[in-house]
């Protein structure tokens, strides 16, 4: 089984992807835009012909599934995305000080990047895109945190 975090844009889809795909080290392998779908669609609007439907980036054996959506499809999308981080896992630390500092580019350090008494390494962030994330780096056995 694989779990697949799905996020929701309104336009921006396809420019945080290509971020994330940036930042991630990733690949979009989809991006399918609205004006592309069947000429049946209820979505047919031309205003939203070049917002994705479906955006899929995968990372490692990891992905990042993504789309468009309007208020009238989504009430809740133009309102503060809450009640969910997406979280980065890595044994590297200045991999993850770097996801964190990308991530944290025109968007919101909401945790700096910081030892903690679990890591050697955790952050979280709002990004530039409004999309909440924990940058967390998996201490080695041996590790032990700095005495204060």
């Amino acid at each position: 089984m694989k779990i697949v975090t799905s996020l929701s844009f309104q336009g921006q889809c396809r420019e945080a992807f290509e971020f994330y795909a940036k930042v991630l080290g990733g690949k979009i392998t989809a991006a399918m835009p609205y004006g592309e779908g069947p000429p049946d669609m209820p979505i047919s609007d031309a205003k939203y012909k070049d917002w994705l439907m479906h955006c899929w980036l995968d990372v490692g054996d990891q992905a990042l599934m993504g789309a468009d959506m309007d208020v009238g499809w989504a009430p809740n999308i133009d309102k503060p995305k809450n009640g969910f981080d997406v979280t980065l896992h890595t044994t590297d630390k200045a991999e993850a000080q770097r996801w964190f500092d990308q991530l944290a580019e025109g968007g919101k350090a909401v945790m700096p990047f910081g030892e903690t008494f679990w890591s050697p390494g955790f952050g979280s962030v709002v990004d530039k895109f409004g999309v909440p994330w924990m940058i967390n780096c998996i201490p080695p056995a041996d590790w032990k945190p700095a005495q204060g």
